[in-house]
C-alpha cells in the first residue's frame, strides 16, 4: 500500500476530538441564547401578561420544548458521525488488510533463490551447450532516506510490472525481500538492457506511488560472465548479507562451468 492509503490514527483522533467540541460550543451556545431569551419571556407570560394567557404559555414552553429538541439533535447528528466514521475506518482497514493478505500471497507464490540458482544453472548450461546468450536483470527496491514504506506493497507492484514486460520464456523470481531477479534466456547484453529499460518505464507508477527508486542491473553471458559460478557471485554480491549466508548454508547445484 502507498503511503496515501495508510490510516493516520492520531490525525483521525484529533479530527473526532474536534468535532467533539465544536458539537459542545455549538449546544452551549444554544442554551446560552435560549435560556436568556426564556429568561427576558418569564415576566411577560407569567407576571404581567397581556391577552390570551394560554397563548403566550403554549408559545412559552413550546419555545423551551424545540430548543432542546434542535439540542438533542445535535448530539444525536455528532453520534451518527461518529459511527459512520468509525464504520468507515473499520472498512478502510479491512481493505488495507485484504490488498496486504494479496500482496503477501502474490509475493509468496513466487520462485524464491533455492528455485532461482536450479533455473540458473540449467539455463547457463542450455546456453553453453546451444552457444545462445542468457541474460540476467537483478532490480533492487530501495526506500527514499527517512520514508517509512510498506516493502510488501511496493515489492507487489514491482512484480506485477514486471510480468507485464516479460516474455512467455522469461522467469522472475524473489532473491531477497528487496531484490529480484529476472533470467532471459536467449537475450544478448543490448536486449537485456533494452528490458531493462522497459521494465523501468513500466515502474514509473509503482515509484510515484510509493516514492522508491528501483535500481536495475543487467548482466549477460558470455560478456559479464563466463561460468554460472561468476553470474552467481554477481548476485549474491546484491544480496543482503543474511540471505547471502543463508544461500552459503544451503546446497547449491553443481556451476556449470
Amino acid at each position: 500500500m502507498g503511503q496515501g492509503e495508510l490510516l493516520n490514527k492520531q490525525e483521525l483522533d484529533k479530527l473526532e476530538g474536534r468535532g467533539i467540541q465544536v458539537m459542545v460550543l455549538s449546544v452551549v451556545f444554544v442554551l446560552v441564547l435560549a435560556g436568556g431569551l426564556a429568561v427576558f419571556m418569564y415576566p411577560p407570560v407569567f407576571e404581567h401578561p397581556e391577552g390570551d394567557n394560554w397563548t403566550l404559555r403554549v408559545a412559552y414552553f413550546g419555545f423551551c420544548g424545540l430548543t432542546l429538541l434542535f439540542v438533542g439533535y445535535l448530539v444525536d447528528r455528532e453520534k451518527t458521525l461518529r459511527q459512520l466514521k468509525r464504520q468507515l475506518v473499520a472498512e478502510l482497514e479491512r481493505n488495507v488488510a485484504l490488498r496486504h493478505q494479496a500482496n503477501m500471497d502474490l509475493l509468496g507464490s513466487m520462485p524464491n533463490a533455492s528455485q532461482f540458482w536450479d533455473r540458473l544453472t540449467m539455463e547457463f548450461r542450455r546456453a553453453k551447450t546451444m552457444q545462445k546468450t542468457l541474460s540476467l536483470v537483478l532490480l533492487k527496491v530501495k526506500t527514499a532516506h527517512g520514508t517509512k514504506l510498506d516493502t510488501t506493497a511496493v515489492c507487489s507492484a514491482a512484480a506485477k510490472g514486471m510480468s507485464r514486460r516479460l516474455r512467455p520464456t522469461d522467469s522472475i523470481f524473489r532473491l531477497a525481500p528487496e531484490l529480484f531477479g529476472v533470467l532471459l534466456p536467449e537475450a544478448d547484453q543490448m536486449n537485456g538492457k533494452r528490458v531493462a529499460v522497459r521494465l523501468q518505464e513500466e515502474l514509473l507508477g509503482a515509484r510515484a506511488a510509493f516514492n522508491a527508486t528501483f535500481e536495475l542491473s543487467v548482466f549477460n553471458y558470455p560478456e559479464d560472465a563466463v561460468s554460472a559460478h561468476e553470474m552467481e557471485d554477481l548476485v549474491k554480491s546484491l544480496m543482503p548479507e543474511q540471505h547471502s549466508w543463508d544461500v552459503a548454508a544451503s546446497p547449491a547445484p553443481a556451476p556449470a562451468d
